[in-house]
């Protein structure tokens, strides 16, 4: 594990001064990322000439910030021999193939069985790595949509991965299954993503919401045959998409489906029940990024539909 020292004395240079606090100490401290400093500087964790200061103050040449990490809070995470699918692993990270029905980190109530407690049986150095209920975790997948996810074994990698992410430097491709028949071939889903104002446990297209961006490209259609397939829900067809989500706000893909009158198949939340499947049709099927911690290479990995998916699929293709 990646140990830090309690406290950090940061003296200000000519070549900083005018720069935000959160930057500053994003860069004095790579093994920072700067959500995690500015998170510190809210918390009273850093100083600037012995004073509490915003994220956004200005610092000046000369200059005394000091940097207070305190160490990882000990926490009730259980290792568990789950067994996970390995796609890559080097000395800084690795990429998994999470199965679906398996949620990835643990929440208050919900301390085991999770992506996380197998990878703290898998890496033992890994609690402390990205923050005390999710350690490692850079980005996440719904607990039953399948495919490839990265994780950081130490906090450099974890924020590289985390720039890359922000930074839009990321590639995701996900295999998704719609109801009923896309006209286009391909094409791209702007709308603004937040909470459902009714529904708590949904998100939707709302105004106030962040700005989200979907492209797609359509693979296969399958036509009005499908419809005595999935209890007549099928009846306009099914749409097999490649998506890339630009931006990675919750349930994006399905919300934007959703808001073209095309919600994944078996989406219990946005859409319905599925015979053909039984969970909703989502894999994060190919990735793209920088190999931290130095992001000269280059490297993309995929994985083939596991076997419900293609199932599906094939079900569809008889009738073709």
């Amino acid at each position: 594990m990646t140990t830090t020292s309690p406290s950090r004395t940061l003296r200000v240079a000519r070549a900083d001064d005018g720069a935000r606090l959160d930057r500053f100490v994003q860069a004095r401290c790579p093994d920072l990322s700067r959500s995690r400093g500015a998170a510190l500087v809210r918390e009273g964790k850093v100083t600037v000439n012995g004073a509490r200061a915003k994220p956004s103050s200005i610092v000046n040449d000369g200059d005394t910030v000091v940097v207070t990490v305190p160490p990882p809070t000990p926490t009730d995470l259980v290792a568990q021999d789950i067994p996970i699918h390995v796609v890559y692993e080097d000395a800084h990270m690795l990429v998994v193939d999470k199965p679906a029905g398996l949620t990835v980190h643990p929440a208050p109530g919900h301390l085991d069985g999770t992506l996380v407690n197998a990878l703290l049986a898998m890496i033992p150095d890994l609690p402390g790595i990205g923050g005390e209920m999710r350690p490692g975790i850079v980005h996440r997948l719904d607990k039953d949509t399948s495919g490839l996810m990265m994780v950081a074994k130490n906090d450099i990698a974890h924020r590289s991965l985390t720039r890359q992410l922000k930074d839009r430097e990321v590639h995701k491709t996900y295999l998704a299954l719609v109801v009923g028949t896309l006209k286009d071939d391909d094409g791209v889903i702007d709308g603004a993503i937040g909470r459902h104002p009714k529904a708590r446990k949904r998100m939707a297209i709302v105004e106030a919401g962040r700005a989200s961006r979907t492209e797609y490209r359509v693979v296969r259609r399958f036509g009005h045959g499908a419809a005595s397939l999935d209890g007549g829900a099928l009846r306009t067809g099914a749409t097999l998409v490649e998506a890339h989500p630009v931006t990675g706000r919750t349930h994006q893909i399905r919300v934007h489906f959703t808001s073209l009158g095309h919600p994944l198949v078996g989406d219990q939340v946005y859409g319905r029940r599925s015979s053909l499947v039984d969970r909703h049709f989502l894999h994060a099927a190919r990735l793209a990024f920088h190999l931290p911690p130095d992001e000269r290479e280059w490297r993309e990995f995929a994985v083939a539909l596991p076997p419900d998916l293609q199932a599906a699929l094939d079900a569809l293709e008889a009738l073709a």
